[in-house]
């Protein structure tokens, strides 16, 4: 393809002056410092230069020629990435009692609640991308037993040593089994499980590791300063939050945080790159009760900004993707043979 360069004579009020053009092509430059590479510049056409006597208004030599690749989510994925799926719930009191049909953590034996579509639509797509399909899955915002004591951080298996599920069908059934042994209770604090990921994702900042924490709650956050603190701080660290609301509450607060408009700071500080997508679960609840649809559009617009958030960490960073293991060829069978 024909590349045209145009040269102007800068001047500061705007009124640039043509000096010319001339047309080069990326094999051209490719040569990189040569003589291919100075170009007469013309503001006339050929018919009229010979005419005229006119040769050419200067010459635009290229100095350096660079090569950059762009690279993908999916050439890091192809290179060994991983990407760490947590998950973490909000247990507080503002849901509902869970055994009344109102609640948004009902049980109900015959379909998934709010928290159960969330988890599923995210999840199914997320753990195509985890190899080893553990996630630790968290809760916040509960009394626990057996002393009651009130935690925003507490693993659903019940091992805070190993909070790890295996798939989504693992992290739904510590769900269900945590609801049946903690309390609802409060307050709505979305730092604690921030920060937990956080320490992790500070351990591992080769480009080797990335991960995503997947908050789903009711709404109404309790330490908004505090949140905004842990957000600020993870943007330089190798995460991306996604948070679902559920229910019917006012989420103004989760757009702040989202950053799409203004990017959030803290204490005078902001935060390095958006690191977080909010979407309210009310927008994909299909009228028909076809939740299919509905949830494969979730998933797709909670995901949309995970690769650009993905590259611009690795940008930033100036890790490059590992390049692709060969494909696997299974060994061919040598026969033998019997005289």
């Amino acid at each position: 393809r024909t590349i045209k360069v145009e040269v102007y004579d800068w001047d500061r009020d705007g009124s640039h002056d043509f000096i010319g053009e001339f047309t080069t092509s990326y094999r051209e430059l490719s040569r990189g410092q040569s003589q291919f590479n100075v170009y007469e510049v013309s503001n006339k056409p050929k018919e009229k230069r010979k005419k005229e006597k006119y040769v050419n208004s200067g010459t635009v030599t290229l100095l350096s020629f660079l090569i950059e690749t762009e690279v993908s989510f999916l050439d890091y994925i192809k290179g060994g990435t991983q990407i760490n799926f947590t998950v973490a719930i909000d247990f507080t009191a503002s849901n509902g009692n869970p055994s009344q049909p109102t609640s948004l953590h009902y049980m109900n034996p015959y379909q998934l609640n709010a928290y159960g579509m969330a988890l599923r639509a995210v999840g199914e797509i997320i753990q195509d991308y985890d190899s080893d399909k553990m996630f630790p899955a968290l809760g916040f915002g509960a009394r626990l037993p057996p002393d009651g004591r009130v935690s925003h951080e507490f693993a659903l298996n019940g091992n805070p040593q190993n909070p790890y599920c295996h798939g989504i069908d693992g992290v739904m059934e510590a769900y269900y089994r945590s609801l049946k042994s903690v309390q609802l209770y409060g307050p709505t604090n979305f730092a604690p499980v921030i920060n937990h990921v956080a320490r992790y994702a500070a351990s591992v900042k080769d480009g080797s590791q990335y991960f995503v924490l997947l908050i789903i709650t009711d709404g109404v956050i309790s330490d908004m300063a505090q949140t905004k603190e842990s957000i600020v701080n993870a943007s330089r660290l190798p995460m991306s939050i996604i948070i679902v609301g559920v229910g019917p509450a006012e989420f103004d607060a989760m757009e702040e945080l989202d950053g799409d408009v203004v990017r959030i700071s803290s204490r005078g500080k902001f935060a390095e790159r958006d690191i977080v997508q909010f979407v309210p679960f009310r927008d994909y609840i299909d009228r028909s009760g076809n939740h299919v649809l509905s949830m494969a559009r979730l998933a797709k617009d909670v995901l949309a900004e995970i690769p650009e958030q993905f590259l611009s960490y690795m940008r930033v960073r100036g890790i490059k993707p590992l390049p692709a293991p060969p494909p696997y060829t299974p060994p061919i069978p040598v026969l033998q043979t019997q005289i």
